[in-house]
Formats: C-alpha cells, structure tokens, sequence
C-alpha cells in the first residue's frame, strides 16, 4: 500500500476550506495541518476536521520533515513569498490563482522548482471543469472547425476591490480556459476600461487578444453589472459553441450554424453568402467537482513526476497576459506586444513589449474562484 501524501494548507479564508475539505476527501493524501493568522478560522475548522493540526506561524509547516506539500490560499501578495519558502523548505507546491504579483516573481518560483526537482502547480481550476474539458476534445476533435474567435463575459455586481482592477479578478479563469481552447499563446494584446466607482481602479474592463492565423479572443470583466454572468462563445468556421457555467443543467450547446463565402465567382452579382442552420443539442456531461479532481492531478503528478495541466509555467502565461493588460491600459488600449516564450519560462530577449512587466500594478487578490 502506498504511503499517503502529506499535505499542509495555508489561508483559510473564502477558498482555503474548500481545498482543505477536497485534500482531506482523497484517499492517498494525508491532511496533516492548517495554517491562518485567524485563531477563529482555525478553531471552527477544527470542530470540523479533530483529527487535522492548526498552526498560525507558517515557519512551523515548512519546517515540518513529515510534510510533503504545501497549498497556498492566501492573498496574491503572499503568493510568491510563501511559494518560494515552500519550494526552498522541499515542498511541493500548489498555488491558488493568479500565480503570483509580476512575471518576474512567476519566472523565479518557476526556475527554482525545477532547480530543486519539486512540482509546482496552479490552481486554475476550470480547466479540471468536465465542460470545458469536452469543449476541448470537440475543438480537438476538429468538430467545430477552425477556431474563429472566443467571446467571454464575467460579469456581476461586486465584489469590489480596493487594490486591483477587475481584469486581475476576474479575468484569470478566462484566460487559462481560453489559452487552453486555443493551444497556443496570444501574440499581442489590447485592454480599454473604466474606473467608475474607485479612482485608479478600473471596475469595468474589456480584453483583446490577438492570436496567430487570424484568431481572436475578448473577454469582457465587469463589477457594475446586474445579472451574474458566466458564458463563453467559441465560433469555429464548422460548429459554435455556447458554454454557459451558471446553468445547473446543459452547460454546453453546441449550435449546427456556419457561414461560408463562395470559393469562385465571377461578378458581385454571382457572390453570395452561404449560411447553414443546423440542429443544436447538448451533449452529455458527467458532473464531477473540478476541484477535486485539481487536488488529485496534483498528487498524482508528484507520483508519477508528469507535468500538471496546469503547472507553473501555465501560470506564469497567465500573468504575463494580465501584465500585458495592465500596460495596455495605462496606455489607452494601446496594443502590448508579447515576446514569445523559451523553454526555461522566460520571455525572449529579442522582442521586448513597451512595459516593464515586474512593475505592473500588484494584482493582489482573495483568492476567490468566481
């Protein structure tokens, strides 16, 4: 019988529970401690977990010898911090999203977890989603065709923050979904927005991202709305998809639609748009919790030593596009121009985007999954 992976949780504010509660659910993992600077946190998680040690000095899980994780929940700005004093004590490490406060702090933790040979994984738990997972086989599948553009809307009213845009908070589930989709990273990007309700904070954002072959994505952010909205459009050149992630019950709907534009002709009288309507159905999905199956890739990854689905290094591209957004709207939507990406994580010295990517505006956060 295999010996159980011992793991440790730091923050256990609005997501840290849930991972707690996730981890401890598994049956090769060993939840051995909770830590929070919340005494109060941490006495009401225990009348729930008896079994689990409580701990509010962090220094004490990472120089636990009996530990071999550590999950970090905690607020953005301690991310990279704490992160990297896990990597340095030997732990395997899990972090909540966004990854960390700059591409410069996610280029060091990715470094120094291959550099001690640990696993390094971010929690973008989307992609452990069974709906966006077979949106991704469909795409791969060829069944939508060539991807054309993905719209995203996030919208609802508040939460709002007082230390980072609504890009920062929202956006990161939109992103790694839509990197995800496309399979390839965005070659430049644009982000106009407003700041209605705090000065210097936008609460309402809109995001471009150009890819290669003529493929486009937007994602639209918003705290000013009044309807809570989760939905996602993928437009193939075959099929469209609509992924909708409020609904309990027929989260994707794929639409038989298309346009074509005639290979030959001759005048303008002769052209003429082709549009095909189809059927539109929903294809079965079985519902599994996405984060649960985020908790077991990542101990499985530290058994078999594969690559997670979404490891340091997806994290980082997050970031680096979040970064580039930031740019963008202190420049007016001016486009950002991303350097392609080595192999070491790090971003090509020879096209260099017109922003200083570790200087951005913290993008502190909660690490609320919204």
């Amino acid at each position: 019988m295999k010996k159980p992976i011992s793991v440790g949780v730091v923050g256990c504010g609005y997501w840290g529970p849930n991972l707690i509660r996730n981890f401890r659910s598994l049956a090769d993992c060993r939840l051995k401690s909770i830590c929070d600077v919340s005494e109060d946190r941490l006495r009401h998680l225990q009348t729930l977990y008896p079994e689990v040690e409580t701990e509010t000095k962090y220094d004490k899980l990472l120089g636990d010898p009996n530990l071999d994780v550590i999950v970090v929940a905690t607020s953005v700005k301690h991310h990279f911090p704490m992160a990297k004093a896990a990597l340095l004590a030997g732990k395997h490490t899990f972090i909540e999203k966004p990854m960390a406060s700059s591409l410069e702090q996610c280029e060091e933790l990715v470094s120094l977890a291959k550099k001690q040979g640990l696993i390094l994984m971010v929690g973008h738990t989307f992609l452990y989603s069974p709906a966006v997972r077979k949106i991704k086989e469909l795409v791969d599948k060829g069944d939508v065709g060539e991807i054309r553009y993905i719209s995203a809307r996030r919208l609802n009213l508040g939460l709002f923050q007082k230390d980072i845009n609504v890009a920062w908070d929202l956006a990161p589930h939109d992103i790694s979904i839509i990197l995800y989709i496309m399979g390839e990273t965005p070659l430049r990007i644009n982000c106009v927005g407003a700041a209605h309700v705090t000065p210097g904070i936008e609460d309402v954002t809109a995001m471009h991202l150009h890819f290669s072959a003529e493929k486009t994505a937007t994602i639209q952010s918003s705290w000013l709305d009044p309807k809570k909205v989760r939905e996602m459009t993928i437009v193939g050149s075959k099929r469209m998809i609509v992924y909708d992630d409020i609904v309990a019950q027929e989260k994707i709907k794929i639409f038989d639609v298309r346009v074509d534009r005639p290979p030959h002709y001759d005048t303008f009288a002769e052209f003429h748009y082709a549009y095909h309507y189809g059927d539109t159905y929903s294809p079965y999905i079985k519902q599994d919790e996405p984060l649960k199956t985020e908790c077991q890739h990542f101990l499985d990854c530290i058994r078999t030593g594969k690559t997670p689905i979404t490891s340091g290094q997806k994290g980082l591209e997050v970031v680096r596009i979040l970064e580039a957004s930031s740019a963008s709207l202190k420049l007016n939507g001016a486009p950002i121009d991303l350097p392609p990406v080595g192999r070491d994580g790090r971003a090509s010295s020879t096209s260099t985007p017109p922003m200083k990517s570790s200087k951005s505006t913290p993008p502190m956060s909660s690490g609320r999954t919204k």
